[in-house]
C-alpha cells in the first residue's frame, strides 16, 4: 500500500487523531431519515449531527463498493467517506467489501487526504466475519499504492 503498513487498533472510529473516516453505509436507496443509524452511522450522528447523512443522501444511489465524500458535522474531521458496503438485502461480500476500501482510498487520495481510518466494513449490520472482513480489507491495502496514513478500527465493543 506504501511505506507504512495500516495500524490496527481497538478503539472508536470517531475518536481517531486523522483527516477523514470511513463510513460503511448502505447503496443509499432508502432514505437516510428512515433508518435508525447503528454502529459508525450511529456515532457520527450522535457526536456529528445530521449533515453529512443530509448530504451523502444527496448523492444519490451509490453503486455497491462505491464511496462518496460528505462533511464531518460536528467532528473534527475534515471529511466522511461514505462506502456502499452492503447490498439490497444489507449484507456484505467479498466484492463489496474490497471495492469499498479501494474505492475509499482512491477518494482520499483525490482529495489529498493524508490519513484515513476505517471500520471493519461488513462486519456489523452486514453480517461478514469479523476476521474475515480484517483480512480481506487488509490483503485490498496491501495491493494499493497510496501514501498515507491508514488506521484500520476494531471497535472495542464489538464482537470478536
Amino acid at each position: 500500500m506504501s511505506e507504512n503498513s495500516p495500524e490496527i487498533i481497538e478503539g472508536d472510529l470517531v475518536d481517531q487523531d486523522v483527516e477523514v473516516i470511513v463510513n460503511a453505509w448502505n447503496r443509499n436507496i432508502i432514505p437516510w431519515w428512515l433508518l435508525l443509524p447503528q454502529g459508525v452511522s450511529g456515532a457520527i450522528k450522535r457526536r456529528g449531527g445530521t449533515t453529512p447523512f443530509k448530504e451523502v443522501g444527496r448523492h444519490g444511489s451509490i453503486p455497491l463498493g462505491g464511496a462518496v465524500l460528505t462533511s464531518a458535522g460536528k467532528l473534527p474531521f475534515k471529511g466522511i467517506i461514505h462506502v456502499a458496503g452492503i447490498n439490497w438485502f444489507w449484507r456484505a461480500s467479498e466484492q463489496s467489501i474490497r471495492d469499498s476500501v479501494k474505492n475509499a482510498v482512491r477518494l482520499a487520495h483525490e482529495k489529498d487526504f493524508r490519513s484515513i481510518a476505517f471500520p471493519l466494513i461488513g462486519a456489523g449490520s452486514g453480517g461478514f466475519n469479523q476476521e474475515q472482513a480484517k483480512t480481506l480489507m487488509l490483503d485490498e491495502l496491501s495491493k494499493l499504492n497510496v501514501r498515507m496514513t491508514v488506521k484500520v478500527v476494531i471497535f472495542n465493543g464489538a464482537k470478536k
